[in-house]
């Protein structure tokens, strides 16, 4: 019901149209034989003469079906509409910041062939996975810097991520709530709705417990865990912390996904990142959606009821 209090007509002038069809039963009405003979004949004599034809009410007159595909027509020309529609220049997929920790530790060769270095394929990967999404890349340590503003170019986004390094940070350290506050004005300013994708190998929940996260952050951790048997690397670099990580995932309203040798976690991230909302339009900039196309079927039923046979019937009696 509340939709319906919308209804109005996107063509309104061609209810005009409705206005001969009323003209044209109220002639036909009236050079009908019975009302010529109401003129010299007695009402309660006029049913004994008129024949079975004139006096059955069963049969529909031929002018009421003409009467009843106008109006129906004519409604549908007008175009009665409730409820609006994306445009077609909406996204179909909701928007991604991934921000990605460059720290000393991404170097480590626990994963192969290094931290930092998987995660740039995981990242080429999940781009392949959800073409023509807006992407964000955001590099961070101990500050968070804007790398690729949003953009659908996946060759854009594979590229800058492919020449980051540690030692391009300006400041040491391990910020995730920076990155996670610049995501979110990103997301603000551009007017989207999305989420992120934070890559690193360790987090602290203490970090972020004073975090008021407005997107969900979901985690890629790309560190071994301690019971994986790999070599060391001569970088420090700490296992997998899955029980830290695993917090600050629910304080961010996300998940955790641990970096495996297959595509399992680009598979599983994909399919939460396109559960996301996309970008709405507001309603300004939303389409009517033309309802007259539901009325073609019972203009249909009208036609196939004037061509079914014994129909054809005469104008007057």
């Amino acid at each position: 019901m509340t939709e319906l209090t919308n209804l109005h007509m996107l063509r309104p002038l061609w209810l005009l149209a409705l206005l001969p069809a009323c003209v044209l039963v109220w002639l036909w009405r009236r050079r009908q034989a019975d009302v010529a003979w109401r003129q010299v004949i007695a009402p309660h004599l006029l049913g004994h003469l008129l024949t079975d034809d004139e006096q059955s009410s069963s049969k529909v007159p031929p002018m009421y079906l003409i009467a009843a595909f106008w109006c129906v027509a004519t409604l549908a020309l007008a175009g009665p509409a409730w409820q609006r529609e994306p445009t077609p220049f909406a996204d179909d997929s909701a928007a991604l910041i991934i921000a990605l920790y460059l720290g000393p530790s991404m170097l480590a060769t626990d994963i192969q062939p290094t931290r930092l270095q998987r995660s740039v394929h995981k990242i080429s990967d999940l781009l392949a996975r959800r073409k023509g999404a807006r992407v964000a890349l955001i590099a961070y340590a101990g500050s968070a810097h804007k790398v690729v503003p949003f953009t659908t170019d996946r060759d854009l986004i594979e590229t800058f991520s492919g020449e980051l390094a540690p030692d391009l940070m300006p400041l040491e350290g391990n910020d995730p709530k920076a990155a996670i506050v610049m995501a979110q004005e990103m997301f603000a300013s551009a007017n989207q709705v999305g989420s992120v994708l934070l890559i690193t190998d360790n987090l602290d929940p203490a970090a972020l417990s004073e975090l008021e996260s407005q997107v969900p952050v979901d985690i890629l951790a790309v560190a071994a865990p301690p019971e994986a048997d790999v070599a060391s690397s001569g970088i420090p670099a700490s296992p997998l912390d899955r029980r830290a990580m695993t917090d600050a995932a629910e304080l961010l309203n996300g998940q955790l996904v641990e970096v495996s040798v297959d595509d399992s976690d680009v598979v599983k991230l994909a399919r939460r990142l396109d559960l996301r909302p996309t970008a709405i339009p507001a309603d300004s900039e939303q389409r009517w959606r033309d309802a007259g196309y539901y009325l073609l079927l019972p203009i249909a039923l009208i036609v196939l009821l004037w061509l079914r046979q014994g129909w054809v019937v005469r104008w007057s009696s």
